[in-house]
């Protein structure tokens, strides 16, 4: 006898949703991948934090705030200011 393999209860996302709290959860994982991927950036071209910031003209210290992954307080214009340093695009979609 075969069983078949498929979803059993309700997804991680409806979790998070009936406990209030998928918004935050959600917006906490995009802040920590794109801190990720900019460090990441970083690090293929050797570009420094102190060299980031002075291309970014900005502060060593606001460049800390962007790259540390529990900050989700950033501006897009600054997350758009370093992606451009590091020669990338900074995309957001709405998907529905």
């Amino acid at each position: 006898m075969t069983q078949k393999k498929g979803r059993i209860g309700s997804s991680f996302e409806d979790y998070l949703a009936e406990q209030g709290t998928l918004e935050e959860t959600t917006a906490s994982a995009v802040k920590h991948v794109l801190a990720w991927q900019l460090e990441q950036a970083m690090e293929r071209q050797q570009i420094t934090k102190s060299a980031m910031a002075r291309a970014m003209r900005t502060s060593r210290s606001q460049l800390d705030r962007i790259l540390d992954p529990d900050n989700d307080h950033i501006r897009l214009d600054t997350l758009t200011a370093a992606a451009n340093v590091l020669g990338l695009n900074l995309r957001i979609e709405l998907i529905g």
